[in-house]
């Protein structure tokens, strides 16, 4: 398990991450979403102690990654994949990952297998390999230590669409055998298609978070109007607040003949009246962080 607790980090007055808390359970792909400087990857090197929080604290098993004895063994961590030592092979790479974490050498050509790195693949040097290789070298040496926790930023970046197959099954299948994974990703619908649950992150906050199957069939309404200022005193009228996004539609908690109705009697023009959540996943974080400044009320859907 993983437990993200109150994380902030400034970087003089720049607030990168800002209190941002979430959970991820056994069995469960967490998937982390947000765009370019949203705080994902700095939150996610606070999680694997590369870089301190300025306040809050995340814990993997209930122990901070930096405290963990032998955390290969405990936590597999894909960062980066290019920051992998260039002249090495790809099996003296992990050859040296087995040794450090104490494990038998013997395994590194069946991990090696397991993530399509054939044997003449294995004996080249690193600096030979397509971002796609790395990545699945990188996988391979996430999953070494047979650790119960997977932590991955980008892991699918290179890869071909047959490749993104491979990994959303391998990811399945590590989570349904138990395992925790922190996923994140650009590739929206790969993340749709694996994830259970959905943490989204907007300018350092957390923006919505919950059950992917909730988060997307979530009730509510999405609204447009020729006139925005009419639509939001209509909306005030009636005692209903949304979220807007930067197109000018509002996600509103109600249904759309209630919305539709009161719009008709009082001459609002709409130009859009539809349930919410029917464009899936890719439509949901746009919503929330189309606008360029997380402009969404907090929210939380539990379980």
């Amino acid at each position: 398990m993983i437990e993200v607790e109150h994380l902030t980090k400034r970087y003089g007055s720049q607030l990168a991450v800002d209190d941002v808390s979430f959970t991820c359970e056994p069995g469960t792909v967490t998937g982390f979403l947000g765009p370019n400087g949203a705080g994902k990857s700095t939150t996610m090197r606070m999680i694997c102690g590369l870089t301190p929080p300025t306040s809050g604290r995340a814990t993997v098993g209930g122990t901070e990654y930096r405290r963990l004895g032998n955390p290969g063994r405990q936590v597999g961590v894909l960062l980066d994949a290019s920051a992998q030592h260039a002249g090495r092979t790809g099996r003296e790479i992990l050859s040296l990952a087995a040794i450090t974490m104490g494990l038998d050498t013997d395994r590194v050509p069946d991990r090696l297998a397991k993530v399509g790195l054939d044997r003449t693949a294995a004996k080249r040097r690193v600096r030979a390999y397509s971002l796609g290789m790395r990545q699945r070298l990188g996988l391979a040496h996430a999953m070494l230590g047979d650790p119960a926790v997977l932590i991955l930023d980008e892991p699918a970046n290179g890869l071909d669409p047959e490749g993104i197959f491979w990994m959303r099954g391998l990811l399945r299948a590590f989570a349904d055998r138990g395992g925790t994974v922190l996923l994140s990703s650009h590739l929206l619908r790969e993340v749709e298609a694996v994830a259970d649950r959905l943490v989204v992150i907007g300018n350092g906050r957390i923006l919505v978070q919950g059950d992917k199957d909730q988060l997307l069939g979530e009730a509510g309404t999405l609204v447009r109007a020729v006139d925005a200022g009419e639509l939001g005193t209509l909306l005030g009228s009636m005692g209903l607040s949304g979220s807007r996004s930067s197109d000018g539609s509002i996600l509103v908690p109600t249904d759309a003949q209630t919305i539709g109705k009161a719009a008709a009697a009082a001459g609002v023009v709409l130009l859009e009246l539809r349930p919410a959540g029917a464009g899936g996943l890719e439509e949901m974080f746009l919503r929330l962080t189309g606008n360029g400044n997380g402009g969404t009320e907090l929210k939380e859907v539990t379980r």
